[in-house]
């Protein structure tokens, strides 16, 4: 099979791409409106950037009628935000954030997920997230306007929050203790199977 994208709509590109391009890690955003209100919405379309500066990147995309959602329009007025990595034990929680909301409704209080205060940003994180990287904004680059239009949103992690649960007897991160959560096409999720270990050639 071969696909041309400028034959296809952007809903059936979306789904070639959501179903090609897998594992992918999600980023469980929180941020605070202007108005004081805490927001809370995953994105699957993330990763590290680099580690000089530390940086992170998650893309959120308009709605149907182009307009901006919240998490898009929190971060461009207050220019900070916290990714939080979301573990396996909060697929339920996470996946609900999803819902749209209205701007003054916290999806902490909707879907009864516990916010905890950050240290160098206003945005709350996640409590019970094995992992918070607080986030001032560097760059936000649009690829598109209109419905569904894409951008990507790159933060500077300047604090993060590991939770000593998550730490293995080597003093870093161990993946089977976050036990993270990776998103599939559809509705579709995975959790972490077998590792292998291979040292990377000079």
């Amino acid at each position: 099979m071969q696909l041309d994208p400028e034959e296809l709509n952007t809903r059936d590109m979306y789904t070639w791409m959501v179903n090609s391009v897998l594992p992918r890690p999600i980023a469980w955003v929180s941020t605070r409106s202007r108005a004081g209100v805490n927001n809370l919405a995953p994105f699957s379309f993330f990763n590290a950037v680099c580690a000089r500066p530390p940086t992170l990147m998650f893309c959120p995309s308009h709605d149907r009628h182009g307009r901006p959602k919240d998490t898009y329009r929190n971060v461009e007025e207050t220019r900070e935000f916290v990714v939080n990595i979301a573990s396996w034990s909060q697929l339920t929680s996470m996946n609900a954030s999803a819902e749209s909301l209205p701007p003054e409704e916290s999806e902490f209080d909707r879907f009864g997920v516990v916010p905890a205060p950050s240290v160098r940003i206003q945005a709350p994180r996640v409590e019970a997230a094995p992992i918070s990287f607080e986030c001032v904004l560097d760059r936000i680059i649009a690829f598109s306007e209109g419905p569904a239009a894409g951008h990507a949103v790159f933060g500077r992690i300047v604090w993060v929050h590991i939770a000593d649960a998550v730490l293995g007897a080597d003093g870093w991160p161990d993946v089977s203790r976050i036990d993270p959560i990776g998103r599939l096409g559809g509705t579709n999720y995975v959790r972490l199977g077998p590792i292998t270990s291979l040292e990377r050639p000079q």
